[in-house]
């Protein structure tokens, strides 16, 4: 069977694009798709901010090896620049692979873009990824809500979260606030923008995605590098103390821990031990000093101390 994302290489980009930011947005196409050109990899610039920021070493070694035996499959999508010089819009794996495999040319889709559609088209095709994780899916639905909403991502935030609070205040579907606020042209925006992805309703984004941003660096680093799941990084993240956070991070991902398992450990690390007490810890000093003493060879002291033991004794007896 033909695979159609090959055949169409940029119509499974556009069609998002549509869904998100209507026709009039969407970078005009010709009625017949273009036939890819090929530039050499010299002439593609990447740009300065890419919506992708980790590739697994591994799997981009594994297409590089497949890319030397088979080529590129599926066309690069760029747009042109001046003095002869394109910036890629898409496929920046590939893109990677493709040095890594030594190639000095590639096949190319050149569309041209101005600024905000291209940067459109790159959250959106990165959203498309299977290898996408929860934290780089999370910033790119919400740099595309800070576009779309042409708000600073705090007010994104702040407003998503005031939409959880009053649907969860007023679960009433005919409560004059939730309607008010439901009906808003921002909610409307939101609300489409989660339909047209079709990856989780914006309720779920709020209550599970959102304080992602909260995790402490070290977890959000093995989450943006896709080794562990969130619900897991989450349940990490509530270990107090730095290191035995880092500890358990590694032990998690060392022997594949469920989710189970991590939530025990994280238990058993936030245990205050019970403070010792101080007349034990007198003892615990007093008894190496006292078999070392030389209180043994003095006779006088060895009355004083039979008394003392004597008294010890009735103690325990009581």
């Amino acid at each position: 069977m033909t695979n159609k994302k090959r055949n169409e290489p940029y119509t499974a980009i556009k069609k998002p694009v549509d869904l998100l930011f209507g026709n009039s947005a969407a970078p005009s196409m010709p009625e017949n798709q273009p036939s890819p050109n090929t530039i050499p990899l010299t002439q593609i610039k990447l740009p300065i901010s890419q919506p992708r920021r980790y590739f697994d070493p591994q799997k981009l070694a594994e297409l590089s090896h497949s890319i030397k035996e088979l080529g590129i499959l599926e066309p690069l999508l760029v747009r042109p620049l001046p003095k002869n010089i394109y910036e890629l819009v898409a496929g920046e794996r590939r893109f990677k692979a493709s040095q890594m495999a030594g190639l000095t040319e590639v096949p190319v889709i050149v569309r041209e873009m101005d600024d905000i559609i291209t940067h459109q088209v790159r959250l959106v095709e990165n959203l498309q990824r299977e290898d996408l994780n929860p934290l780089e899916e999370t910033e790119g639905i919400l740099e595309l809500l800070v576009m779309r909403l042409e708000l600073s991502q705090d007010e994104v935030i702040s407003y998503l979260n005031r939409m959880r609070n009053v649907c969860d205040r007023h679960k009433d579907e005919d409560s004059e606030v939730r309607h008010n606020v439901m009906s808003q042209g921002e909610t409307q925006v939101i609300e489409e923008l989660f339909a047209s992805l079709g990856k989780m309703g914006w309720d779920s984004f709020v209550k599970n995605r959102l304080p992602l941003f909260k995790l402490p660096p070290s977890v959000l680093e093995v989450l943006r590098q896709g080794k562990l799941e969130y619900t897991k990084a989450r349940a990490i993240a509530k270990v107090k103390d730095e290191q035995k956070r880092q500890d358990l991070i590694e032990v998690a991902i060392a022997q594949n821990l469920s989710l189970t398992q991590i939530n025990e450990r994280v238990k058993a690390a936030n245990q205050i031990a019970a403070p010792a007490h101080p007349l034990k810890e007198r003892y615990k000093i007093a008894l190496p000093r006292l078999q070392k003493s030389k209180v043994w060879d003095n006779p006088k002291k060895q009355k004083a101390l039979e008394k003392l033991l004597a008294q010890i004794d009735a103690l325990i007896e009581e």
